[in-house]
């Protein structure tokens, strides 16, 4: 895992307004979620003005920073310095500047449908340590990463989920373990069946499990599905 980097504290002799106590109180208390100009402005009743001189201010002193938030794209988010994003603010490693990897998410799909196409039949565990030993991803995935990626996979159409009877291909497997199987006869290396799901966003999104109509991650909110939608 790569060391994060320092980040500059803030400067010693700076001075700090009250209206910038109140506004930075705000914000530190929303921790890892951060807090908008607009959240701040329902919470403490100040002017906009003066809330936007104060947070150029405490940008300006590294008391806090602003960060992307996938959920509200075209409004600002600023956060404590001292706090790191919430993965419901970035999307944790499936997004870079609030913008969904998919050149990442698709070749980790490619991988894993290798992996498990190598393997016959594969659980969860033997796919994330699989993946693991062939260094495919320079950050260590967690094992809900791993199993958010084969869910796509099974999305797409490209992986099933079965479970173990413990005899033939399964005799390694417990009993009743839930296990994956490569669909269809796709030769190795060639290219993958595309699913119904594959030509729009959510083919390759893993949040999709996440995603619900009034939820956090959301079709309603997602910038990528109304792009399609436009298209």
């Amino acid at each position: 895992m790569s060391a994060k980097r320092k980040r500059p504290g803030p400067a010693s002799d700076s001075v700090v307004t009250e209206h910038e106590k109140m506004v930075h109180e705000v914000i530190r208390s929303k921790k890892d979620m951060g807090a908008s100009q607009w959240e701040m402005k329902r919470e403490i009743n100040v002017a906009d003005n003066i809330i936007t001189k104060c947070i150029k201010s405490l940008l300006s002193k590294n008391l806090i920073k602003e960060v992307k938030s996938i959920q509200n794209r075209g409004r600002k988010h600023y956060m404590s310095a001292e706090f790191e994003p919430s993965s419901e603010i970035t999307g944790g490693a499936w997004y870079v500047e609030g913008s969904l990897d998919t050149e990442f998410i698709n070749v980790l799909k490619e991988q894993c449908w290798r992996k498990i196409y190598g393997m016959k039949v594969a659980t969860l565990e033997g796919i994330a340590d699989a993946l693991k030993r062939s260094n495919v991803s320079q950050i260590e995935l967690s094992k809900q990463q791993v199993e958010e990626i084969v869910n796509a996979l099974v999305l797409d159409n490209q992986v099933m989920e079965v479970k173990s009877t413990g005899t033939g291909e399964f005799a390694s497997i417990p009993v009743g373990k839930v296990c994956y199987k490569c669909i269809g006869k796709r030769g190795y290396g060639g290219e993958p069946k595309l699913g119904a799901l594959a030509s729009i966003p959510c083919g390759v999104c893993p949040q999709i499990s996440r995603c619900t109509p009034d939820g956090i991650i959301s079709p309603i909110t997602c910038a990528y599905y109304q792009k399609w939608l436009d298209f």
